[in-house]
């Protein structure tokens, strides 16, 4: 972590600023992006890659939280800031303010880190094989494609760039559709190169332990290409894309590559952690979310906490604080095992629901509820895993996507608690991208 942290405020100070502003300072005690892409020695692509990593945790709440909110799992009711009770529910949303622009920004820095690294590694003078430079292209390829997705998700029909290499020449903006379709070839080129890596592969924090060799990688590599595969609607490429990813129906539901925080030094904390019942961290679940839970159902209590009074800001109420991180210092998975599972439910309606209900059944059980005893036509299947997508994921950046890509995005899932409240399916443009 003490790495992390060092790199972290490197690489943010690199990528915060545009390559040619950097180019122009001239201090021989720091490399530029100059240095990095026309001679990277070793020691500047180590110190790239863990930057890469590090970076990605940068902002992270700010993803989270608008996503969150826009699929009503829960409300901002700090009176932090009124955009969160009135902006971000009823719209429309300012393309120029922070809610927009912070996460885009974020996810768009990870791009770039990722394309500085794959550069410095095509012109090193390290002297690097070609399994090695394969190493870091696989897995730099595997995070601009994650970041791309990940922004593409806010985004929706609005848009994304994905090809912004040459920050003079930027690429066109492109549709949903046809991001996701690049996402997934970004992804498959990126497999490619891991196939032909090292067993060394890069040095890695240990939030990717048991995913910090080439094969490994790959199965995180995998596991993301069936998240993207399912959002395309291609059930049977996601059964087989999941057969080379770390998912296994029996396994450990938290078992997953992770951001990973610390306490030390110049490291980050995890700002989704909400210290509980505390005055001023009235981060709350939505009612909805504790009224349709199932009797029993073990996730209302390890998410959730109910507090001695009812929080009222700005017509909007509610009872229950969210408590899904234990600590600031907890990981936020980049994808895991429980996931996977219920993509495999979700992908095998329709075409084995036996095992659809299996795999229910597994996730099911893991929250203290008993086998599903419901229908077994398709609708009501893809209606249980909805159900249980809501409350195993709940706050980790799902909700508002199923809801949309299955035609669900409506005032029968999306609670409007308020005159004037309204549904939002996408971020808007930033203005600055307006402007290129």
């Amino acid at each position: 972590m003490k790495k992390l942290s060092i790199t972290f405020i490197f690489m943010f100070a690199l990528i915060l600023f545009p390559g040619c502003e950097l180019e122009d300072i001239e201090n021989p005690n720091a490399p530029t992006v100059s240095s990095f892409a026309e001679g990277a020695s070793a020691g500047d692509i180590m110190l790239l890659a863990t930057g890469l990593e590090a970076i990605m945790r940068s902002d992270l709440e700010f993803h989270y939280d608008t996503v969150s909110i826009l699929g009503r799992e829960y409300y901002d009711l700090t009176s932090v800031d009124p955009r969160f009770t009135g902006e971000l529910l009823k719209g429309p949303l300012d393309n120029n303010g922070f809610l927009t622009t912070r996460a885009y920004a974020a996810w768009y820095k990870i791009v770039k880190s990722a394309n500085i690294l794959i550069e410095a590694v095509e012109n090193s003078v390290a002297g690097l094989s070609d399994e090695q430079k394969n190493d870091y292209y696989g897995y730099a390829k595997t995070l601009k494609a994650y970041a791309l997705l990940m922004v593409a998700n806010r985004q929706y029909e609005n848009g994304i760039r994905i090809d912004v290499a040459d920050p003079d020449n930027l690429g066109p903006n492109v549709g949903y559709s046809e991001a996701l379709t690049a996402i997934m070839s970004l992804l498959d080129e990126a497999n490619s190169d891991l196939s032909n890596g090292t067993s060394d592969f890069v040095s890695l924090s240990s939030g990717f332990d048991g995913f910090d060799t080439a094969s490994t990688f790959s199965e995180f590599n995998r596991a993301i290409a069936a998240r993207v595969a399912l959002y395309q609607g291609n059930d049977q490429l996601v059964l087989n894309l999941l057969e080379e990813s770390f998912f296994d129906l029996d396994g450990d539901l938290y078992e997953g590559p992770a951001h990973v925080f610390g306490l030390t030094g110049n490291d980050i904390l995890n700002a989704q952690y909400h210290v509980p019942l505390q005055s001023g961290q009235e981060f709350m679940v939505h009612p909805s979310w504790i009224n349709d839970a199932a009797s029993g159902d073990l996730r209302v209590e390890e998410k959730s906490i109910k507090l001695q009074d009812t929080v009222q800001t700005d017509g909007l109420r509610a009872i229950h604080q969210i408590t899904v991180y234990e600590s600031n210092v907890d990981p936020v998975y980049l994808i895991r095992n429980e996931e996977l599972i219920l993509i495999y439910a979700e992908a095998n309606i329709g075409i084995d629901n036996s095992e659809t209900i299996k795999a229910i059944n597994r996730v099911r059980n893991e929250a203290g509820l008993s086998d599903y005893s419901g229908p077994t036509d398709d609708n009501s299947l893809l209606q249980e895993v909805l159900r249980q997508r809501r409350y195993s994921l709940m706050a980790e950046g799902h909700r508002w996507i199923d809801l949309r890509r299955l035609d669900m995005l409506n005032e029968a899932n999306i609670p409007l608690d308020r005159t004037g409240d309204n549904i939002i399916d996408a971020f808007p443009t930033p203005f600055t991208e307006q402007l290129n």
